[in-house]
């Protein structure tokens, strides 16, 4: 057989595995793509392919080492307390937060479980697969006592892919490194009750990042699912239950009145405080920043206020005097395309009570044009929404006493079952993908081309500054996915296995399948969702 590597071509009398391949190769390997099919480094190769190994630089090698590394906790967990039972799910200073479901964790029990991490690390034991039948893995689930993963089966129709190591089975709905001597790379922290682990992301180059504490961030996130909790649906299994058994418009209006609560806790924070002039909204891509200023403008009208909506992109300066990026493209995401001096200029004469022009984009003419003069009174507060709006820089002038800034994004708190959370980011990127179909003539190709520049931009201009916020507007919506997922799928099945992102959009396809489906028709015109899958009250 033949196979092309990096341009070479290598002949074999026989099949190899990728991870003795890989050795021959200087770098960190995690995974690798045969012919455009991902494949775990334990695959083993019997035919002529075009083998590209994967290093941090691709998503989905930080996606198996993320898995890997969940299974090595539970791993360590369970050789040490048999008993215990660890949920992970919020997603904190790019890392995942574990804790134990049915005993505390103190710090002398974590560094215990560390040590038992480091020491089959060190012993670099196999991670292999096998495929049992739904029937096998139930049993083996019982067992141990798992009664979320035995539920979760009964929403899965092809046989289950278990792995196993020294004796010790999982299945983390993932992809695997081979063996554990692939994890050295590691740091946890303990957050009471529980522990945040972090490992070598592709946003840091393959380094782990500098850990960064968030409480304001953390506590959204606990509210988060403590409420699904509260509701019985913090995993897929529960809300399909729910679909099946309760009255579904009912299950919507209770997810939908979690953002009714939100606008009225903000708009009551805003007036309450009379020298807010500054509204600034800000929050990474499809979290739902159009709706929610909408209805937050609306919900300070129902206080007598008349906010006044600005948009932070009529701000732009033209591309030839935007800052490159280091691809020596205009990088427009940059604070400094924004025309800042003007914005300030503008800003500082509103609040003053002064005559102001301001600049729009007059897309008929392809040139910034500027308003008829107009005053505002001292009680009108100003509303705006951009990458940038939480930044400091942008509003310089601005005394922060009279600024009050909003972090939306959702913060969904669903797993699949006590080991595996759902990815806050796939909701955004679903979103996104049903959005950009419908609304902006872009293929889910397309979309998913621009997603890694996309996710460069928030952690460059938005992460930094969540905890500069005065409010987190978490803008989830639990029975999302179930309506989502008709849209979702229809858009990626036109993906095809030829294409580069078919491994992303196979990915989410299989992942939507765990969902049981809302009609759309039950969504409100107002909501935010709408914004997304269209006939929203606000389109016009």
């Amino acid at each position: 057989m033949k196979l092309t590597i990096d341009k070479e071509t290598l002949e074999f009398n026989n099949p190899v595995y990728l991870k003795d391949l890989v050795k021959n190769y200087p770098g960190t390997y995690y995974a690798a793509l045969v012919n455009n099919r991902l494949r775990e480094l334990s695959y083993r190769v019997s035919y002529d392919a075009k083998i590209e190994f994967l290093d941090y630089s691709f998503y989905d090698s930080t996606r198996i080492y993320a898995t890997s590394m969940r299974f090595l906790i539970c791993m360590a967990a369970f050789r040490i307390y048999p008993k215990m039972q660890i949920k992970f799910s919020n997603s904190i200073s790019m890392g995942i937060y574990g804790r134990a479901i049915n005993t505390d964790i103190n710090k002398e029990m974590l560094d215990e479980i560390i040590k038992e991490m480091d020491k089959i690390i060190e012993e670099d034991l196999d991670i292999t697969r096998k495929q049992i039948s739904i029937a096998e893995a139930k049993k083996y689930y019982e067992t141990m006592g798992y009664e979320d993963k035995v539920n979760t089966l009964e929403y899965r129709k092809e046989a289950v892919n278990i792995y196993k190591c020294d004796g010790y089975k999982n299945y983390m709905y993932g992809y695997m490194v081979p063996s554990t001597g692939y994890l050295k790379d590691f740091e946890m922290h303990y957050l009471n009750p529980g522990f945040l682990v972090q490992y070598p992301r592709r946003e840091e180059k393959g380094e782990i990042p500098e850990f960064s504490d968030s409480p304001k961030f953390f506590n959204v996130l606990n509210q988060s699912e403590n409420w699904a909790v509260n509701l019985g649906v913090d995993m897929i299994y529960k809300m399909n239950k729910c679909i099946e058994n309760c009255d579904v418009q009912e299950f919507v209006n209770s997810c939908e009145n979690r953002h009714v609560e939100q606008l009225e806790e903000l708009s009551d924070l805003i007036t309450k405080q009379d020298n807010i002039r500054l509204i600034a909204i800000a929050g990474p891509s499809s979290s739902g920043k159009t709706t929610f200023s909408r209805r937050l403008e609306l919900a300070l009208k129902a206080k007598g206020l008349k906010p006044l909506m600005i948009s932070i992109d009529n701000y732009y300066l033209p591309v030839e005097q935007a800052p490159l990026d280091e691809f020596g493209q205009p990088d427009l995401e940059h604070l400094k395309s924004l025309d800042i001096e003007l914005f300030n200029q503008n800003m500082q004469d509103l609040i003053a009570g002064k005559s102001v022009t301001l600049p729009y984009y007059d897309f008929k003419v392809k040139k910034r044009r500027m308003t008829d003069a107009f005053v505002i009174d001292k009680k009108t507060p100003i509303i705006i929404e951009g990458i940038h709006a939480l930044n400091n820089e942008l509003s310089k002038s601005i005394p922060d006493d009279k600024k009050f800034k909003i972090y939306i994004s959702p913060f969904t708190q669903i797993n699949i079952d006590n080991n595996n959370p759902i990815n806050l980011t796939d909701l955004r990127l679903l979103r996104r993908i049903v959005r950009d179909l419908q609304f902006r003539n872009t293929t889910p190709e397309e979309t998913l081309d621009m997603w890694p520049s996309v996710r460069r931009g928030e952690y460059k201009w938005i992460y930094p500054h969540i905890e500069n916020a005065d409010y987190i507007f978490n803008s989830e919506l639990t029975y999302e996915f179930a309506v989502l997922k008709t849209y979702a799928e229809n858009a990626l099945k036109h993906i095809e296995k030829g294409s580069h992102h078919f491994i992303q959009a196979n990915r989410l396809l299989k992942f939507l399948k765990y969902f049981n489906s809302i009609d759309g028709l039950y969504v409100p015109k107002d909501s935010l969702l709408r914004e997304f899958i269209g006939d929203s009250i606000f389109e016009h």
